[in-house]
């Protein structure tokens, strides 16, 4: 049998992508990696990467062009993450959580709310994060407490929301509100909260294992009027559109955990090769090799299931459920086992602030946990195989 016409360009990335990836390489080894560990030391927002992303337009990738973004596709957008991932975890939750606020808008807002609140975005005016868990509502989305009533033309928020990331930093947040308590999860919808609307106020900043240049804090609403224009597709819908914007925030999870467990792999193999013992580099040691060799087997396949998972994403695949939870479980997975390997090379050194991996190590536990715990994609992956969705 003969494969002459097989389009083995299927497994290459476009020169687009592959530049890309070398732009934001760039940027981030010249203006955010220097500032990653003090960044992480003093818990702070990463501004000055912020400002370096903006200036290049990475910010925000995946916004349209109609509303004044760069229109890159799923693809681009978690090569851009997973390459701010490489060097500062942190700052990479700038363009994902950017992606995943606006995503809620972007699948069911209409026109007039898109052209209100993507623009501001693209531009780097603003940032846009996400509300949907509270303190007793984590993987059970369906059991929120957050009221909005109607008070006239207008919405009335009391509650709170848990966990939000970036929260304070950013302008703009897509908060679920339960608007009919007796629809159950019919009755769950989703506004646009806006910093400094009345009644709007944040919690104390969360004291946290990793990730720590990315703030987290609880969103607060006592009495806060949202305008009726503000809805984010239709009432009701909220929780069906948060679950849609999960399946496709999922992969950039997948991405980011790749780029952590990548800058751990790049870090081992270059530290193995400079530290002597016994008279020889550490690399020569087989023992050595074949820890490598399997961190950068798992780094490559989570990279492709990533990828795969973008791919489902851009064209909005009936399995992008499927392949969203496995690539976003595998790849944070890998990214935990892959960082723990690589302090574990550095020996003593990786246990101490010197050297990067520590951070790597502690940044990565995040990626097994928010967007849904990994126990929860285990519960994704099987409900849509069962339901033959998804066959092999």
């Amino acid at each position: 049998m003969h494969a002459e016409n097989a389009d083995f360009d299927l497994y290459r990335l476009s020169e687009d992508h592959e530049a890309i990836r070398a732009a934001v390489r760039e940027i981030c080894t010249d203006k955010v990696a220097p500032h990653a560990g003090e960044v992480d030391e003093q818990s702070r927002f990463p501004q000055e990467s912020y400002d370096a992303l903006r200036a290049a337009d990475f910010h925000a990738p995946h916004i349209p062009e109609q509303y004044d973004g760069p229109g890159a596709d799923a693809l681009a957008t978690c090569i851009v993450i997973e390459e701010v991932a490489r060097a500062c975890a942190s700052t990479s939750l700038i363009p994902a959580v950017n992606k995943l606020g606006t995503m809620p808008l972007l699948l069911a807002a209409s026109d007039d709310v898109k052209a209100r609140y993507l623009p501001p975005v693209a531009a780097g005016e603003a940032m846009f994060s996400y509300g949907l868990s509270e303190r007793e509502a984590g993987s059970d989305t369906a059991s929120m407490t957050t009221r909005a009533t109607r008070d006239g033309d207008d919405w009335v928020l009391n509650g709170q929301k848990s966990w939000i990331t970036n929260a304070g930093v950013s302008k703009f947040y897509t908060v679920m509100a339960v608007t009919d308590p007796e629809a159950g999860s019919r009755g769950i919808t989703a506004f646009v909260v806006e910093d400094g609307d009345d009644g709007f106020t944040y919690g104390a900043p969360e004291k946290k294992l990793g990730i720590k240049g990315s703030p987290t804090r609880e969103l607060l609403f006592e009495n806060c009027r949202i305008p009726g224009d503000r809805v984010v597709g239709e009432p009701g819908q909220g929780l069906k559109i948060a679950l849609r914007t999960l399946d496709h925030t999922r992969v950039t999870i997948g991405a980011q955990a790749v780029g952590i467990a990548a800058g751990a792999l790049a870090a081992a193999t270059s530290y193995v090769q400079d530290r002597q013992q016994f008279g020889r580099p550490v690399a020569d040691f087989q023992g050595v090799q074949f820890m490598l060799a399997d961190m950068a087997m798992k780094v490559e396949t989570a990279r492709q299931m990533v990828y795969r998972a973008a791919a489902a994403s851009e064209r909005d695949e009936a399995n992008l459920s499927f392949l969203g939870a496995a690539a976003k479980c595998y790849a944070s997975d890998v990214a935990m086992e892959v960082t723990t390997d690589a302090v574990q090379l550095f020996g003593g050194y990786g246990y101490t602030r010197d050297y990067p991996v520590e951070r790597m190590m502690r940044d990565a536990k995040i990626t097994q946990i928010y967007e849904g715990t990994n126990q929860i994609q285990r519960l994704v992956m099987a409900r849509q195989l069962l339901k033959g969705n998804v066959s092999f």
